[in-house]
């Protein structure tokens, strides 16, 4: 007599990543158990395991399966404005555009789970996890690269440390933004101006003007007397 095959239907992976998505939005990683997942998804344990092996590698697919894409969308439109560009350097807009905008896009899809995937990704950045973080560094070193060599050549007056430490503030704003209005109300009341579509144009304009900023006055600073500095 054969041993029975059990098999779970295409939707069933689906509807897991789905449950662990929001509700590792919602509670983060620590937090979120497989009891809560298997329950949102309406599946057991053994399908969890079936599809993914363990938490952890259910971690990393619920990233990949939108982050892969994303980092593809990123790069596809690098690699269109750099070839319209003929070798010449991008200007720092287009490129802040291609990185942010393309994220943003993301963020605004409420149909399809992408507002719920940034609002993640946002969570993350705030709520450092080191085996998230790790995971994320390794799924980011090419289109990072790749982006931050386009704002090297497109900036190259300004120092190298300075273009990291401003990509550093734009991703921290992106990531506040995104991770909803929670914060914002607590000093602005009652806030209805949530709609995720007019958080580009709004972000977009923030980044921009940070990139665009002069630069810091070091020697300024060095020239204070260390009790000045400390208050400066």
């Amino acid at each position: 007599m054969n041993t029975p095959s059990y098999r779970h239907p295409p939707e069933t992976r689906s509807r897991i990543l789905d449950a662990a998505e929001v509700l590792f939005m919602e509670h983060g990683f620590e937090a979120t158990s497989m009891r809560m997942i298997t329950s949102m998804a309406g599946v057991n344990l053994a399908a969890v395991n079936y599809h993914f092996g363990s938490k952890d590698a259910l971690i990393q697919e619920v990233f990949r399966r939108r982050l892969t894409e994303l980092n593809r969308q990123r790069l596809a439109v690098l690699d269109r404005l750099e070839a319209e560009a003929g070798g010449a350097p991008l200007k720092p807009s287009r490129i802040v555009e291609a990185f942010f905008g393309t994220a943003l896009a993301l963020a605004a899809d409420t149909e399809h789970g992408g507002h719920t995937f940034m609002r993640l990704l946002g969570r993350t950045y705030t709520e450092p996890s080191a085996f998230v973080r790790q995971f994320l560094a390794e799924e980011y070193a090419e289109v990072l690269e790749r982006f931050l060599g386009a704002l090297y050549r497109s900036l190259p007056d300004v120092p190298r440390e300075e273009i990291l430490w401003r990509f550093h503030f734009m991703m921290g704003a992106m990531s506040y933004a995104i991770a909803g209005t929670d914060a914002l109300q607590l000093f602005a009341g009652k806030f209805d101006d949530a709609d995720p579509a007019r958080l580009m144009p709004r972000l977009m304009s923030f980044l921009l003007g940070g990139l665009r900023a002069p630069l810091p006055d070091f020697a300024a600073l060095e020239r204070l007397p260390r009790g000045g500095r400390e208050a400066a």
